[in-house]
């Protein structure tokens, strides 16, 4: 699989672990702790998916997709929202998450959705 994958994740082991199973399966991606250079970030490299965590530290995941979709040039770009909060699901697609996921994940639960949503 190719394609570029931007991962806002603040919690090191999970982004650690999320950018070595997904770079093994050929994408690149770039990794933020936070979300206050993600719009930019977004804006300026044009990942064709985005991995969004709920609760972070600057803008919060929810505020980023917000912004995500209010923006014509970004508001296509697919983004999957990661969460230890079931309870956020709703919220999240009414703010127009493309693919929910709770933590714990399984390795193979998130690639099958990487990959669904890459070639969609």
């Amino acid at each position: 699989m190719s394609g570029h994958v931007l991962l806002i994740e603040d919690e090191p082991n999970i982004a650690e672990a999320l950018q070595f199973l997904l770079s093994r399966d050929g994408l690149r991606v770039t990794h933020l702790g936070d979300g206050l250079g993600a719009l930019d970030l977004v804006r300026s490299d044009r990942p064709d998916l985005v991995i969004l965590d709920h609760m972070l530290p600057g803008l919060s995941g929810l505020e980023i997709l917000g912004a995500l979709r209010a923006d014509p040039e970004t508001q296509a770009i697919p983004v999957m929202m990661l969460t230890a909060r079931g309870r956020d699901r709703e919220a999240a697609e009414r703010a127009g998450a493309d693919r929910f996921i709770s933590k714990p994940f399984s390795n193979a639960e998130i690639l099958a959705e990487v990959r669904a949503m890459m070639h969609r």
